[in-house]
């Protein structure tokens, strides 16, 4: 094992070879790196056994948006499509709440559909209400997407990324996210995010 010595914020080093030959230290530093490589294998694990194809709805919000120029909704499709997922269906409806609540409901009862990726309607506007129609129906929230999501955003798009109500949850054994209407915004969640942890995201759902 490599022992080195590592500078800290302040000024002060850590000297993990006198570290080591300290035991209590030493058994400190080993449950560490146990605990680290048993975090690694199990995610290693879960994503072994993840399914390699996963149904998903695609379903964009917009009072503008028509199939000629939802660039947002078929980013969504293309992406899923060429990491070999399966899209169910599309759709596209108008930014009010009663109508995205429905189309959810639909496609939450829908048992060919595993996972409804939305994109529209997380801004602060007044006509933004996609957040709340779609979180009233969570049973838990993955609140980490929303988190990782503002924090990636942050590289590209700077503070006005705090603007932004990106978020995702589960209903039952099915997972919900819900995606800004900037086709860009769409395309960095999904390959940054979504896609990445897909079949993982559904492997625990299906536990």
């Amino acid at each position: 094992m490599t022992i080195s010595r590592r500078s800290w914020p302040g000024g002060s080093a850590f000297d993990f070879a006198q570290a080591w030959e300290d035991p209590p230290l030493r058994r400190a530093l080993s449950i560490g790196r146990w605990a680290f490589h048993n975090s690694v294998v199990s995610s290693l694990e879960h994503k072994s056994q993840a399914p390699l194809s996963v149904a998903c709805f695609a379903l964009t919000v917009s009072d503008t948006r028509t199939d000629a120029n939802d660039t947002g909704g078929r980013t969504i499709r293309e992406l899923l499509e060429a990491a070999g997922h399966s899209v169910t269906g599309h759709a596209i409806v108008k930014d009010d709440p009663s109508q995205v609540t429905a189309i959810v409901r639909e496609r939450l009862a829908d048992a060919a559909t595993q996972v409804i990726i939305t994109t529209g309607g997380t801004g602060i506007s007044a006509r933004d209400t996609t957040f709340e129609a779609v979180t009233s129906l969570f049973e838990k929230r993955l609140d980490g997407f929303g988190e990782l999501f503002r924090m990636i955003s942050f590289n590209e798009i700077g503070s006005a990324a705090m603007m932004s109500r990106a978020t995702a949850g589960t209903v039952g054994r099915k997972a919900i996210f819900v995606l800004p209407g900037s086709p860009a915004a769409v395309r960095l969640a999904m390959q940054k995010l979504i896609v990445p942890e897909l079949g993982h995201v559904v492997q625990q759902l299906s536990k």
